[in-house]
């Protein structure tokens, strides 16, 4: 009985072409698709973020990239393009939807987020942007795993994994500030 999720044992592109390994690819071109990422976005953190999306859609179709039609470098770009492409329309929605939510949201008078939290919890949770407080929601108050997260959030895996990350960190830095 075989696996229908495990990862083929072949990582590499047909023998036939002369295609790389896919670690190998990954190994060549990372670097370069992040600094055209870095300089598309203007945003590190983002670059990372499409960085890990293009490589893992990559991974993906790395069966159908065949070196007789271009340079893999080109290929792996434009698949960044891509990803970056649909980062913008996301961001742009994303910034609309939080500037029409601003514009219609009053001054709360109860405790924002929920009955029971810390002030400083309340500030740390208020300084995340809307889009790291939505993963924290998601994941760690609705208790969704990564995948299901992701899905809601329209984002990858990866991306939402990073983002909770980051958002924590965030939280574990304000929340140690307001000790000292």
């Amino acid at each position: 009985m075989t696996d229908v999720n495990a990862v083929p044992a072949l990582v590499e592109a047909p023998a036939a072409v002369g295609a790389p390994a896919f670690a190998d690819a990954v190994a060549e071109h990372l670097d370069a698709v992040y600094r055209y990422l870095v300089y598309l976005t203007g945003d590190r953190a983002a670059a990372e973020d499409l960085a890990a999306e293009t490589f893992e859609k990559a991974f993906r179709s790395w069966w159908r990239f065949d070196p007789r039609r271009g340079a893999l470098r080109a290929w792996l770009c434009r698949i960044a393009h891509s990803q970056a492409v649909d980062w913008f329309r996301a961001e742009a929605r994303r910034r609309r939807r939080e500037d029409s939510y601003a514009r219609d949201a009053s001054e709360p008078v109860e405790p924002v987020f929920a009955e029971g939290l810390s002030p400083g919890l309340e500030r740390a949770l208020a300084s995340l942007s809307p889009a790291e407080r939505e993963v924290v929601a998601l994941r760690v108050l609705l208790e969704l795993d990564g995948p299901t997260a992701a899905r809601v959030l329209g984002i990858s895996a990866t991306a939402c994994s990073t983002r909770l990350s980051r958002a924590l960190k965030r939280l574990e830095e304000t929340m140690g500030d307001g000790r000292d």
